[in-house]
């Protein structure tokens, strides 16, 4: 559930390749192995959210501890996404992917020898670094792999489903490992499969650089990490701290500061990190918000049912993984169907869908009946799911739609991060209001978590708004403007 992360961001014309161009046989292989990468980073989120509470028992840690150990990673990891991009173009794409790869490794090797939560959080950053090397960067060797238009549609649309296939499956995979062995084994988990991917990839995925790489904007990229860093700090601590601490303040006040600054600095440079131009398009900006508000659902839903199911109905972390089974089926089942809408119908119909199944999935966990009826619970996680695998294709799609060419790779990775800080801020806020909620003497959990449910329908509606003010009209593809569009689709994808 990423799409098309920062694919060939910053490069002027063909890549530079400093091997033999591979065969189909070799082209497969170079995807098997970008596939397992996105497969492991995707993987690493939602499984540890059915561990949280087994770690919250172990470690003695408070909600805003969890809150952090899931956020360090998407923080780092959103914040660092174009300059992975940019750093492959160019150092060499298979140099930066395995050493992504390898810190990755390394990461979820200290977080499985972790301490404390404090050595957790920490290590959890080591693994966002080595991740953030991983997707972008992938997805620029895969479209610099596969050159023909069609051959790369199949790679891609292969890479999407993998990534909605890792996130879907996460939280069943991370109950039998919780059950069964214990929290830390979901990082041992990553052990075998990241040196696999690191040998294979020296073997397999050919060595390729930008000819005229962009330049590295140092100012840029730290205006990006306090941003989302102290937007972050000051939402999850406010609740437990007090709003108006001096450290909660402070960052409260240095995020707008940040952006207001990235925006003016970014301005003025020739190559910046990222290119507000993209924004012009009511189609683009609309887009970026959709991914932010799925993606936040996302997050933010699988914190909350996760200590639901395991802390209030007393589940066991596989009982707990299971029950989240419908939503990561639905997710599985109608992510094809959303591309099918997608190429037939454009984006508008899929994402209103999405919207309309997320909106009713909240309101019937916000009304309080499904955490009390199983049938309204299975429900809910039915229309959360398809609302979940029902609105990256048609997001991607309606982001790269009218984008010039040479500035697909920029655009790409924005809404990539978009993604990523969707999901960080949905388990931030969702996380703070249900601290929030249960700071206040005498509130059970079933009551102090209605007004994040509240917030999950308020997203739902807003993808139904934007979907209808920034997307185009459905266009039969029978028509002449529908052939029209397709030609200029394969246009842009070759």
């Amino acid at each position: 559930m990423g799409g098309a992360e920062a694919h060939e961001e910053g490069t002027v014309g063909p890549a530079v390749s400093t091997q033999a161009e591979p065969t189909r046989r070799g082209r497969q292989l170079v995807l098997a192995v970008c596939c397992t990468s996105v497969f492991l980073s995707s993987l690493n989120n939602t499984v540890l959210n059915v561990a949280l509470p087994a770690m919250q028992r172990d470690l003695r840690s408070p909600l805003s501890g969890l809150q952090w150990t899931t956020d360090a990673y998407l923080i780092v990891l959103a914040a660092l996404l174009m300059l992975a991009g940019s750093a492959g173009d160019r150092l060499g794409r298979r140099r930066v992917f395995r050493t992504g790869l390898a810190l990755f490794t390394l990461g979820s090797l200290l977080c499985a020898f972790a301490p404390g939560l404090g050595w957790l959080i920490a290590f959890r950053t080591v693994q966002a670094v080595g991740a953030s090397m991983l997707n972008p960067v992938a997805m620029s060797i895969i479209t610099n792999t596969f050159t023909a238009p069609r051959e790369r549609a199949r790679a891609i649309g292969v890479w999407g489903a993998v990534m909605g296939v890792a996130m879907a499956v996460g939280p069943l995979v991370g109950g039998v490992l919780v059950q069964g062995l214990g929290w830390r084994s979901i990082f041992w988990l990553n052990l075998p499969v990241g040196a696999a991917a690191f040998v294979c990839a020296a073997r397999f995925v050919p060595e390729s650089r930008a000819p005229r790489p962009r330049r590295v904007d140092p100012v840029g990229q730290a205006l990006v990490v306090v941003l989302l860093g102290c937007l972050t700090y000051a939402i999850i601590e406010g609740p437990g701290t007090g709003w108006t601490a001096p450290r909660t303040l402070a960052c409260a006040l240095a995020a707008p500061a940040a952006l207001l600054a990235l925006v003016l600095h970014e301005r003025r440079r020739t190559e910046p990190l990222v290119d507000l131009r993209v924004f012009r398009g009511a189609g683009f900006s609309g887009a970026s918000a959709m991914a932010v508000l799925s993606f936040f659902v996302l997050g933010g839903f699988l914190f909350l049912n996760t200590l639901y199911l395991q802390n209030v109905r007393g589940l066991s972390a596989l009982a707990a993984g299971l029950c989240l089974l419908p939503m990561a089926v639905m997710n599985i089942v109608t992510s094809p169907l959303s591309g099918r809408l997608t190429a037939t119908r454009g984006p508008r119909l899929p994402l209103l869908l999405a919207g309309a199944a997320t909106a009713a999935g909240g309101v019937l966990l916000a009304t309080g009946g499904a955490l009390t009826t199983d049938a309204l619970l299975f429900t809910a996680y039915v229309l959360i799911g398809v609302g979940a695998g029902l609105a990256n294709t048609p997001v991607t799609d309606a982001a790269m739609s009218g984008m010039p060419r040479e500035q697909a790779g920029v655009a790409a990775a924005v809404v990539a991060t978009s993604r990523q800080f969707g999901q960080a801020l949905g388990v931030a806020v969702l996380g703070a209001v249900l601290t929030a909620g249960l700071h206040r003497s005498g509130t059970p959990f079933t009551r102090a978590v209605l007004p994040g449910y509240w917030i999950v329908t308020a997203c739902g509606l807003a993808i139904v708004v934007l979907a209808l003010a920034t997307t185009r009209r459905v266009v039969p593809a029978a028509s002449p403007a529908g052939r029209r569009r397709r030609q200029a689709a394969g246009a842009r994808l070759g």
